[in-house]
Parts: structure tokens; sequence; C-alpha cells
């Protein structure tokens, strides 16, 4: 008979964020199955626009995981992490011959899920 081993987790998540989840992706790659503090040094120097994001949704796991959950930071590993596209904001821009080009500023909802690693 199988027994199910219930494990700890902590998540964030943040919605309606105003980047697109294409871009956000390519950074969460990087620090998914990470140690935490490897994924915080990832991205503090990963030259791409959702680092900055990535990296304050991370500290809110963290904090999340050791106030709410009482988990040891130097144990939490980036178990998940996905971003989801969210509502596109749709707007207007003049163009040639009084016609009008659509503008999709794209939204994203973004989630860190943290296990702690045996």
């Amino acid at each position: 008979m199988e027994e199910k081993v219930q494990v700890a987790e902590a998540s964030a998540t943040l919605k309606y964020a105003r980047i697109s989840a294409r871009k956000v992706k390519i950074v969460a790659d990087l620090i998914r199955g990470k140690k935490v503090d490897e994924a915080v040094n990832i991205l503090k120097f990963a030259p791409k626009a959702s680092s900055e994001t990535l990296l304050k949704l991370l500290n809110s796991a963290i904090a999340n995981a050791e106030n709410n959950h009482f988990m040891n930071r130097s144990d939490l590993v980036v178990s998940e992490i996905y971003a989801n596209q969210g509502p596109t904001l749709k707007r207007i821009r003049p163009a040639a011959k009084g016609s009008a080009v659509r503008i999709r500023k794209r939204t994203s909802h973004i989630t860190i899920v943290l296990r702690e690693s045996k």
C-alpha cells in the first residue's frame, strides 16, 4: 500500500504583470529546479526585463515559506515556476492614410512554488 507523503510547499503569485509571458518564460527556465540562493544570484545579474519582477516575486515566496510554513531558507528549491498569459490591453495608434494600427500590451500571471529539498 502506498503512503502519500505531504511535502511542504510555499508559493507566491503575481497577477496582471505588465510584461508578456513569453519574455518571462526565458528567465523562468534559468531558475527552475535551482536552490533559492543560486536563483537569487541568477536573477540579480540576468540582463532581462523580467528578472527584476521575478526577483521580487521569489523574495516574496521565500518570505512566505519562512514565515507561514516555517521552512528553512537553506533547504528551499524552486520546484515550479510558470508564466501564463493574462488579459491583453488593446490600444490604437494612428497609421498612414488615416488608418489605425492596434497595439497589444500583453500581461502575464506568474507563479513560483518552493519546496524543501531533502
